[in-house]
């Protein structure tokens, strides 16, 4: 993965490192806006290359929905499943930052460590 070597290099694994390594956090995986993974870090054991691939389709028909019904821009989501959560934030103009966590993390906390990441993700992805 030629691209993750590159991304790693400008300093996207530690900001993924740091955050999946919060508490409650099981992967953190960095995909372009076209469903490809950039970086991912994290204890999950799901497929990162179909986490990315969904991810990226999931926040285009998200973005379309805020568009259509006149909230603008996406930022972000939180999607809730019966084994956990799936955190999307836009991490630049072509890229997802999806972070799967378990049944119970503080999603509160997470969503504020996210925006204070995201505009160092924006700059690392150039």
């Amino acid at each position: 993965m030629v691209q993750a070597e590159r991304a790693s290099n400008r300093g996207l694994a530690p900001v993924l490192q740091a955050l999946s390594a919060r508490p409650g956090v099981q992967a953190a995986v960095l995909a372009s806006s076209d469903g490809l993974p950039i970086e991912r870090s994290g204890t999950d054991r799901c497929d990162h290359d179909t986490l990315a691939a969904l991810s990226a389709t999931v926040a285009q028909h998200a973005a379309r929905l805020g568009v259509g019904v006149g909230r603008g821009v996406l930022a972000g989501a939180v999607l809730e499943f019966s084994a956990g959560c799936a955190v999307l934030a836009r991490a630049g103009a072509d890229a997802w930052l999806v972070l799967l966590t378990e049944p119970g993390a503080d999603l509160g906390a997470l969503l504020v460590e996210l925006r204070r990441q995201r505009p160092a993700l924006a700059v690392l992805l150039g």
